[in-house]
């Protein structure tokens, strides 16, 4: 009989030619357990999706409960399901009052691609604009609005009509106009390093959209749900979005993304034609109970109270020569070294030792530092140790 890792590579398609291959067989709290019994500390969350840690018990009670009521009954919007009206309830609680109507899809590609439509039959315009290095998704739509050329040329064509600026420059904010359906940005810049906008960027980039009446859509699919020790990152930034696009953290690991807006945006998928947007599996009840359970946790149990201070054992344990910069904010940093190859000898040797990291799309010198908000000091002074003592056995 062929093993699992036989029948991984013969039958599971492949996005790299040198995956991992690791055979997980059990998760819990920020610890991956391997098939030989082997224990690793998660440091990336399965790319900040387990915030709350891999099967937090009331997630668990959250799931199976509502497997015992019912899975899936209609496509999204038709049926009032207690798990999607509550978990919408309690998002629009605690967001801007502008962000009050929800709609569920399964993933941040999607989030992004409902953005985009609903920017485009909202305003009646069509240029969308994004930023270089930023990472929206791989789907078609996503894919055209990414910040990274590498990435896409492959797939050429790609949606007309789009154009990236740079970040935290302000003088690019005048190639936003009156014919800009939509500016499409990460809160921080994720794939290209844990970039932070600077100076009041995006309160002006806020203004700017005000100004020449552009719909301003925030992509917090990694940054969002505590990670940054605000449940929303735009929260540190003094600006509200027209849009906001969620994902990755907010199922405590099961699938699920949304884009959220105001009523009166939102309404007008309704209309000419009917079912301006449609998903069949969005807002999956179970998924949505997930979520709804993830985000009482993190209002309920001060995990984002304690993400700053968490950060600042990180900063102060990461010290070693070749070290060339930790930069972020909150539970999403990047330690930047000297190349990609120094870097990935680093990940390779912390992941022998039992820390699982990795690194950045559009920044591959850099580490990825993202574990679940519940590490504790001691996991954080462990997870430090073997990754300074990584950088001197490898350099």
């Amino acid at each position: 009989m062929l093993t699992h890792r036989q029948l991984f590579f013969n039958h599971l398609a492949q996005t790299t030619e040198t995956p991992l291959a690791l055979e997980i067989e059990k998760a819990e709290g920020v610890y991956l357990f391997d098939t030989s019994g082997k224990r690793y500390i998660d440091l990336i969350s399965g790319i900040s999706v387990s915030n709350v840690g891999h099967r937090h018990p009331k997630v668990v009670s959250a799931i199976q409960n509502q497997i015992d009521k019912y899975l899936h009954l209609m496509v999204y919007g038709e049926y009032i399901q207690s798990p999607q009206v509550k978990l919408a309830k309690l998002l629009a609680d605690n967001l801007p009052s502008n962000l009050n109507s929800v709609y569920f899809v399964n993933s941040g590609s999607e989030a992004i691609e409902g953005a985009m439509k609903l920017a485009k039959r909202s305003t009646g315009k069509t240029e969308i604009i994004s930023f270089k290095n930023g990472y929206h998704g791989s789907t078609h739509g996503s894919l055209s609005i990414m910040g990274n050329e590498e990435f896409k040329n492959a797939f050429r064509p790609l949606l007309p009509d789009t154009r990236q600026i740079e970040f935290n420059n302000f003088d690019h904010l005048k190639q936003i106009t009156d014919r800009t359906a939509c500016v499409v940005i990460e809160t921080i810049q994720g794939e290209a390093g844990v970039v932070l906008p600077q100076n009041n960027f995006l309160k002006q980039l806020r203004e700017r959209c005000t100004e020449v009446g552009a719909l301003l859509v925030i992509d917090e699919i990694q940054c969002g749900f505590g990670r940054t020790g605000k449940l929303f990152a735009f929260e540190h930034y003094n600006f509200i979005p027209d849009i906001l696009c969620l994902a990755k953290g907010m199922g405590g690991g099961m699938p699920i993304g949304a884009f959220i807006s105001s009523k009166e945006i939102m309404n007008t998928l309704t209309n000419n034609p009917i079912l301006g947007h449609i998903t069949t599996f969005g807002g999956h009840p179970v998924c949505c109970a997930a979520g709804l359970a993830t985000l009482q946790i993190l209002l309920e149990e001060k995990l984002i109270s304690h993400v700053e201070a968490k950060e600042q054992l990180f900063r102060k344990l990461l010290k070693h020569p070749k070290i060339k910069s930790l930069n972020g904010k909150g539970l999403l940093l990047s330690i930047e070294f000297e190349s990609f190859e120094q870097n990935k000898t680093i990940i390779d040797k912390c992941i022998e030792k039992g820390v699982i990291t990795d690194w950045f799309l559009f920044n591959t010198p850099s580490m990825r530092i993202a574990p679940p908000l519940i590490i504790t000091e001691e996991e954080i002074k462990f997870a430090c140790q073997i990754i300074v003592q990584s950088i001197g056995e490898v350099i």
